[in-house]
């Protein structure tokens, strides 16, 4: 059980550009959900007077209040996920960009990332004291009949936002699709000299065909084994897990994460600050025997490294023009690297893992998902973390001599236990 020695509270708020949002806060972290896409512009480390923010906020973000219309918005922003986009958000049933699949309109990375969450309720859980909210969501093409609920959770003594997506099929066929939480870092908390850290044991540039060919600095299609050692496109290796200042590239890599893992995550250090963002989940391991069949499992760590590669709308403020977009997505997802739903389904499998999470006939899953963000003492992770385990409230954040013990729930007993009572 949670001890409560602090409050969590939640309440509704209108942040910048009008949109609709929960806002939850106790006394080590503040964060803000929009209804829009499910966004979280705002997931900041409070201490004292000192509040840092760990999300990616874009420059060309619209805060103008409106509604996004393609006549108007879409030469430049191409999409409505990019007049929106900030920081965290889930997606789902596409994890890629938009196509059409079996005359489905799929926009990119999916509907839980473009739609508008319809806000149910929000309250405080009596036994642990967590502050939550519960918004929901319905495909809009009859063809594809899913629902989406999701409940966002914050527990009091925790620096973690706790999610809990649940997906329903209410159709007479089972469904494949790709899910995902994107996961963006960026300034202030992002900057050169940060450091990346996964489960993951084997990685794989994007293959030839995609997004990245005209951006990138790696080797399409080339596997290796620890992110210290890409491969480069002009020869030679680079390495990925200390973030660079704006080079000029955007890359993409993934990574299965071991079917012995218990526990997935994906780390980044500041060591200048003192902060470690963590996303952490159920690992392939966890399978039937902890979390069982209803449940949704990501096989994948992904790392989107943009750097400045992309001299384009909305990137650039015009094309042709310079990149001014320094970000980093440690994105965890079941998928084929991030080129959607049509091209997951027939991959199949990537680094022998599945790139597809079946929703059957009637039925519905849930992924459980937390992201830490929190500062840690000394110089005990100044090295990045080699290795996460868990214990029943605190996640165990190994260095190469030493380890860190952030409070948490890796076994997400608490967001469970709401779900039960709320779904």
């Amino acid at each position: 059980m949670t001890k409560i020695y602090e409050k969590a509270a939640v309440s509704r708020v209108k942040g910048i550009g009008r949109r609709e949002a929960s806002f939850f806060e106790n006394s080590t972290l503040r964060m803000q959900v929009d209804d829009i896409g499910g966004m979280i512009p705002f997931f900041c480390s409070v201490q004292d007077k000192r509040q840092i923010n760990a999300h990616w906020q874009p420059w060309f973000r619209s805060n103008s209040g409106k509604p996004y219309t393609d006549a108007e918005d879409g030469p430049f922003w191409k999409s409505e996920l990019f007049y929106n986009i900030a920081g965290n958000f889930p997606c789902a049933p596409n994890f890629g960009p938009a196509h059409i699949i079996n005359g489905v309109t799929m926009p990119p990375h999916g509907w839980t990332a473009n739609l508008k969450w319809d806000y149910i309720k929000s309250g405080l859980d009596e036994k642990s004291g967590a502050a939550w909210a519960l918004t929901e969501m319905n495909s809009p093409d009859i063809s594809m009949p899913l629902s989406f609920k999701k409940i966002d959770a914050l527990v009091p003594g925790q620096s973690v936002h706790y999610s809990a997506l649940s997906i329903r099929n209410s159709g007479d066929s089972d469904t494949e699709i790709c899910c995902a939480f994107h996961n963006t870092a960026g300034a202030p908390f992002l900057e050169s000299g940060c450091l990346i850290s996964a489960a993951a044991n084997a990685w794989i540039t994007s293959p030839p065909g995609g997004e990245f060919d005209t951006t990138t600095r790696l080797a399409l299609g080339a596997e290796f084994s620890v992110l210290s050692r890409a491969p480069l496109s002009f020869g030679g290796k680079t390495d990925l897990s200390i973030v660079p200042p704006p080079i000029g590239y955007t890359d993409f890599v993934s990574g299965a994460i071991p079917k012995t893992a218990h526990l997935g995550w994906l780390s980044v250090v500041n060591p200048r600050l003192k902060l470690a963002y963590i996303s952490f989940f159920p690992g392939p391991a966890a399978g039937r025997n902890e979390t069982g069949d209803d449940e949704i499992i990501l096989y994948f760590n992904d790392l989107w490294m943009q750097y400045g590669g992309r001299p384009y709308t909305p990137w650039a403020p015009w094309d042709g023009g310079p990149d001014l977009t320094y970000c980093l997505g440690t994105e965890n997802a079941v998928g084929a690297w991030a080129y959607g739903l049509d091209y997951a389904r027939n991959m199949r499998t990537l680094l022998d893992s599945p790139t597809t999470v079946t929703i059957p006939a009637g039925g519905e899953k849930t992924l459980y998902y937390g992201s830490l963000f929190a500062p840690y003492e000394k110089m005990i992770l100044d090295s990045g973390i080699v290795g996460i385990d868990a214990e029943s409230d605190r996640l165990i954040c190994k260095s190469a001599t030493e380890f860190w013990k952030f409070d948490a729930d890796p076994y997400f007993t608490v967001l469970r236990g709401i779900r039960e009572g709320l779904l």
